[in-house]
């Protein structure tokens, strides 16, 4: 099994443009128009675009609303950000790891980028939790991943595939890594943002799911630089493009969708009105088949080839750059302050 060197600080002999995506030679020295991955500069202007912070959103109507939720509304709610918070902070540290052992210094930028993004997101869980609930309940819900068993069970999962990667840095570990990523970013968050969805829809919550939205546009692009990274390894390195690894990531995708299913019913099951646990099982079948095959692997489901939950496209599609879509009001990139109209987000 082939170990990953770590890129060095500086190499003089080396050229800028790495000589491969990982065990290659690079001087480390980062000139955008000499990389070696021509996507690499579009995705870093894309993820410079989704710059945000959550202080930008306005959560007053949000702090009104939380006692008037249901008391399941209310659970299912602190539960979910419990989830996040606790899977983006083990992502800041994952993406640095992989930075480390990327030879080319652009992607190596692009992890940086996408761990403070990682950062963001928790500073928007312990955000919005700060508004509508005590330092003590924030906390707990902080702890929540110590104390529920099928989170803990969910989060193993995730947490034990990066661990072979982190404890043994060699080029099969890194590519089981990349899928278990794949599941964390572009699968496991999904029950929870149609949680957060269908109550932006019934007009609850809708600060908090503005919020949730620009996560999950953040998410969407990291799937995508992963599955980048991903291929381009297998690319360079032909021979670990295996029936096993085949065999390997079908397998990941059932047993996470499982999994997510398993949390869904738990948060959500049919006591949520708007969202049945039969649609929402379908969803996420359908993105596990979805997720599966945009990595190339066969689908884990048989069927599931259309959305369920045709209403949410609308939520996780919207550019929020540009467009509130919650507040349906215009929103320019200029960042916000009380003086330019913070109470008009």
């Amino acid at each position: 099994m082939i170990n990953l060197e770590k890129r060095r600080l500086i190499d003089s002999e080396a050229p800028n443009a790495s000589t491969a995506i990982i065990n290659g030679k690079s001087s480390n020295i980062l000139n955008w128009d000499d990389v070696r991955f021509s996507w690499a500069y579009p995705k870093y202007k894309r993820m410079l675009g989704n710059f945000w912070t959550p202080f930008e959103i306005n959560m007053s109507k949000d702090i009104k609303q939380f006692p008037n939720l249901t008391e399941q509304e209310q659970d299912t709610f602190l539960k979910v950000i419990g989830l996040l918070a606790l899977l983006d902070s083990i992502q800041t540290d994952y993406a640095g790891k992989v930075a480390d052992y990327l030879t080319d210094s652009s992607l190596n930028a692009l992890m940086i980028i996408l761990a403070q993004q990682e950062v963001v997101h928790n500073h928007s869980y312990s955000y919005v939790l700060s508004s509508i609930v005590s330092k003590n309940k924030q906390d707990e819900v902080f702890d929540y991943w110590r104390t529920e068993p099928t989170l803990r069970k969910r989060n193993d999962f995730i947490t034990n595939g990066y661990q072979g990667f982190a404890e043994n840095p060699n080029i099969e570990n890194l590519l089981h890594s990349i899928v278990y990523d794949v599941i964390l970013e572009g699968l496991f968050f999904y029950s929870g943002f149609a949680f957060f969805y269908n109550l932006a829809r019934n007009q609850k919550m809708v600060a908090t799911s503005t919020m949730i939205n620009y996560i999950n546009r953040d998410e969407q692009l990291h799937v995508g630089l992963f599955e980048k990274i991903y291929k381009e390894v297998l690319h360079e390195n032909p021979e670990y493009d295996t029936a096993e690894l085949k065999v390997f990531g079908t397998q990941a995708f059932k047993r996470a969708a499982e999994l997510e299913i398993e949390w869904g019913e738990q948060i959500i099951g049919n006591k949520i009105d708007g969202l049945l646990m039969s649609d929402l099982e379908a969803y996420i079948k359908f993105m596990a088949n979805k997720r599966a095959e945009q990595m190339g692997f066969q689908a884990p489901f048989e069927g599931y080839r259309t959305n369920p939950l045709r209403w949410i496209v609308a939520y996780q599609e919207v550019d929020l750059g540009k467009t509130d879509f919650f507040e349906q009001k215009s929103r320019q990139y200029t960042k916000t302050s009380d003086a330019n109209g913070f109470d008009e987000l």
